[in-house]
């Protein structure tokens, strides 16, 4: 399996991940449930009028961490907004529970994909894993 595809499938399977942002020099932290692959890059989801839209927009640097069946993925990276429509549409696909709240064709949804990434699998019984995509 191709490193980009373990880690969706890591956070699909976790269900939540945790985004770490800065706001100037405040770390800022919130759990998180999208991710998808899309043009073979990995996205994740939020909306443009919240604080964590803006926060990427000053610094694209961001760690998302998840936990599951005893391991940890921490992916670090940057998180680079794209504007496609069929980017969001893929998005809203995956997750139709967003559709209540997003669509692709309105002002808020954003979808980022990782840049530069590097992804390490931990646990207690073994060796970090770290791959890069």
């Amino acid at each position: 399996m191709e490193a980009i595809e373990r880690v969706c499938q890591f956070l699909n399977e976790a269900k939540t991940y945790y985004l770490a942002t800065v706001e100037g020099d405040q770390p800022r932290v919130r759990p998180f449930g999208t991710a998808i692959i899309y043009n073979g890059k990995l996205y994740i989801q939020t909306g443009k009028v919240k604080a964590v839209s803006k926060q990427l927009a000053a610094n694209p640097k961001a760690e998302i961490c998840a936990f599951h069946n005893g391991t940890w993925l921490r992916v670090a990276g940057e998180l680079i907004n794209d504007d496609d429509r069929d980017a969001k549409v893929a998005m809203l696909e995956k997750n139709p529970n967003l559709k209540r709240m997003y669509s692709a064709d309105d002002d808020n949804t954003q979808v980022l994909y990782f840049r530069n990434a590097t992804a390490t699998f931990s646990s207690f019984t073994a060796e970090p894993e770290t791959v890069t995509f």
